[in-house]
């Protein structure tokens, strides 16, 4: 499978209901190859404002039910649903800019935009630099790291340390939310 496929595809499943984000794709291919892993991030937004689409507008159809299974989801919970909401209803779209500071994830800002009345267009112009930023950023650090920090380590070793961040995150993550 390309991997543009493979991006868009996660993209889509974490704005919906997958629950590992695709940075961890981005900043494997990252470790190795910058500019690919710089084109994997547009690809991987394609993706993103698709799932993200997709909860919009079930949150406007049927807010109750996009929540119900958002609960279902590991590391989402009530207070989690309740708390973006309050966000949203104060700042509007402006509030997905902060999911990904906050480790709340957007598939819950998609869904309570489209509840609570945020026009779809604007919902749409904010998704991208609010995605995509947070995508960019964490290819580039891993870039930059890779080329500085760790230039004289086999890819083996990257790899390796590689894994071992995300799953010490995941760990952290679920422990934490």
């Amino acid at each position: 499978m390309k991997l543009k496929y493979l991006a868009v595809a996660w993209g889509l499943a974490e704005a919906t209901v997958f629950f590992i984000v695709p940075d961890v794709l981005l900043t494997f291919v990252a470790l190795q190859n910058g500019k690919r892993a710089t084109k994997l991030c547009l690809w991987t937004l394609g993706g993103a404002l698709v799932g993200g689409t997709i909860m919009f507008w079930w949150g406007s159809h049927d807010k109750g039910a996009a929540e119900d299974l958002l609960v279902e989801i590991p590391a989402i919970d009530l207070a989690m649903l309740e708390k973006v909401e309050g966000q949203i209803e104060e700042g509007g779209a402006k509030a997905l800019f902060v999911g990904p500071i906050t480790g709340r994830p957007y598939k819950i800002y998609a869904v309570n935009a489209g509840g609570t009345g945020v026009s779809y267009v604007t919902f749409l112009l904010v998704s991208v630099p609010a995605r995509l930023l947070r995508f960019l950023a964490l290819a580039w650090l891993t870039t930059a790291i890779s080329k500085t920090l760790l230039r004289k380590k086999s890819p083996r070793f990257k790899t390796l340390l590689q894994i071992a961040i995300w799953m010490g995150f995941y760990t952290w993550y679920f422990w934490v939310m």
